[in-house]
């Protein structure tokens, strides 16, 4: 149970903020500690997750007035701050749970992530003041996906879910057969089949020759991936159940937001749809158009 962020009369309580760094950059490194001196001049607490905490403890010493967690612990903080690219907003919302993420872009691209990392520090402390479960104006609800089979489930994904093959390319892929809500929307030979959110649908969909999406829009993306005979991408509702059944291979995987893999093994189905919990963020100033040039 995260503490209340506000106390009766409105006054602000002490609030306690999450951060996670990119630790092989040394910038993002740096902002992060700017972030946590900022925090913790505010007189709220701050704990750093604690690769990004031996990252910089290296970068500046180790004056022991910062506490390092895992990352799963994060989802008890008020906020957590992204320090990096869309990779490590991806690492940190994996535990979030209703915890906003508050992304500083310090990577190339940066979809996820609004803040300057100059305008880290005060944008840290001042959406902190501002947070409240019925604060909503203040946060994006996003949705995520979860991908499942037979007996297992992996954990929800922001971007995307991808079936695949245990390898792309000649003599890797696999015979999949796509239903949408049971209704069976296209079936042949594929490296495989991804089914992305509108958030996703500028990374991996992208270069896999699915649409752009706008990130207001309430749908789903399922996209062949070098498909034989496979109908085009297609848009779906976002309450839709996208199942993919897959044989003619020893073996495949199934992949979310590019980190959580698990093996299958066909002929087996598996079941991608809305997972129950939105990730919430927090600042979302980011235009959607203005992110575009980023591609160019």
């Amino acid at each position: 149970m995260r503490p209340a962020l506000y106390g009766s009369g409105g006054k602000t309580e002490r609030m306690r903020v999450g951060i996670v760094a990119k630790p092989e950059s040394e910038r993002a490194v740096a902002v992060a500690g700017a972030v946590a001196d900022r925090v913790i001049d505010a007189a709220h607490s701050v704990v750093v997750e604690e690769t990004t905490l031996a990252a910089l403890a290296t970068l500046r010493g180790d004056d022991g007035t910062i506490t390092g967690v895992p990352l799963d612990d994060l989802a008890d903080c008020d906020l957590i701050v992204s320090v990096g690219g869309d990779g490590t907003f991806l690492y940190a919302a994996r535990s979030a749970g209703r915890t906003p993420v508050l992304g500083v872009n310090v990577g190339e691209v940066g979809f996820l992530n609004a803040v300057d990392p100059a305008d880290a520090p005060a944008v840290t402390v001042e959406t902190a003041a501002h947070l409240t479960e019925a604060d909503t104006p203040a946060l994006k609800a996003v949705p995520r996906i979860a991908a499942s089979g037979p007996e297992w489930r992996l954990d929800p994904a922001v971007n995307d879910v991808v079936i695949m093959g245990e390898r792309r390319g000649h003599g890797g892929g696999l015979d999949v057969t796509v239903r949408v809500d049971g209704a069976r929307y296209t079936a042949g030979r594929a490296d495989g089949v991804l089914v992305a959110t509108p958030v996703g649908s500028t990374a991996y969909n992208l270069s896999e020759g699915g649409p752009l999406v706008h990130h207001a829009v309430d749908g789903l993306v399922v996209a062949g991936m070098a498909g034989d005979g496979l109908r085009p991408p297609l848009v779906v509702g976002a309450d839709s159940v996208v199942s993919v059944a897959v044989e003619g291979a020893p073996e495949g995987v199934v992949v979310g937001d590019g980190r959580v893999r698990r093996s299958i093994e066909p002929p087996t189905t598996v079941t991608v749809e809305r997972a129950g919990e939105p990730l919430r963020i927090a600042e979302p100033s980011l235009d959607f158009y203005s992110a575009l040039e980023k591609l160019d």
